[in-house]
């Protein structure tokens, strides 16, 4: 058994309920230890926050070398279970699963987004089974959360019950390939979002953004994990440009 099953089996659990995971997205080990400190009972990144906090754009221009240091950094400062964003999973899925299971991680974001459009479905399923394939060799249970794109490439307003079928249909997919869960960032609709929950093989994770149901109410929906990806660093980023106008005598922008 590997020596972090039982933080992989805790994450499994935190998705069964009965409140939401609430996953509040870190960008290095020191953000992590502030995010545990507030009492959350995992810890995730955002590959956007981990970029940005290294000067760079998101979509896969950081390093891997340097995302798998930041994860290092992460799990030795916190005994969290510790889920990562891992984007497109770079050039070889596997090796990059292994590897952040190497710096410590016990779950991961694997996306079917590309610049282009996604994915095509059994491309990403194949990909997802390289996953799973590469952490059973690894002996860890490790929870893979399957990311479509699908409404995040499109404005909120053009969501409809066509784009739900076409999600849910990469959902199992997804699961059959090994996925455990189901990312569909960009979903806001409350109606949307319970008929994504009532129709996937597996627990549904929404990122939350201005717009989008409060946690309680996506508690009532059944959602079974609630992230905020860039969220928390563009808020101290925030605070920073205040306090930095503060200092100098002027308004904040």
């Amino acid at each position: 058994m590997h020596p972090r099953t039982p933080l992989a089996r805790r994450l499994h659990a935190l998705h069964q309920g009965p409140r939401p995971l609430l996953l509040f997205n870190a960008w290095d080990a020191g953000s992590a230890k502030t995010i545990a400190g507030c009492g959350a009972e995992a810890l995730a990144t955002s590959s956007w926050s981990v970029a940005a906090a290294h000067g760079l754009p998101d979509g896969e221009q950081l390093p891997l070398e340097a995302t798998l240091e930041t994860v290092a950094r992460i799990a030795r400062v916190s005994g969290l279970p510790l889920t990562v964003d891992l984007e497109r999973g770079y050039d070889n899925p596997a090796d990059t699963v292994a590897r952040a299971i190497a710096a410590g991680a016990v779950g991961g974001n694997f996306e079917d987004g590309l610049a282009s459009g996604l994915r095509p479905l059994e491309d990403q399923a194949a990909r997802l089974a390289q996953v799973r394939a590469a952490a059973d060799v690894a002996g860890l249970p490790f929870f893979i959360n399957a990311r479509t794109d699908l409404f995040l490439q499109r404005p909120a307003d053009t969501h409809d019950a066509a784009l739900v079928d076409e999600a849910l249909a990469r959902a199992r997919d997804y699961a059959a390939a090994g996925a455990n869960g189901l990312f569909v960032p960009g979903l806001v609709t409350p109606a949307l979002i319970e008929r994504v929950v009532q129709g996937s093989p597996v627990p549904v994770n929404i990122m939350w953004v201005p717009g989008c149901p409060a946690f309680d109410a996506l508690a009532r929906l059944g959602v079974a994990r609630v992230s905020h990806g860039p969220g928390p660093y563009l808020a101290a980023m925030r605070a920073v440009t205040g306090a930095y106008a503060e200092v100098r005598g002027a308004s904040p922008p």
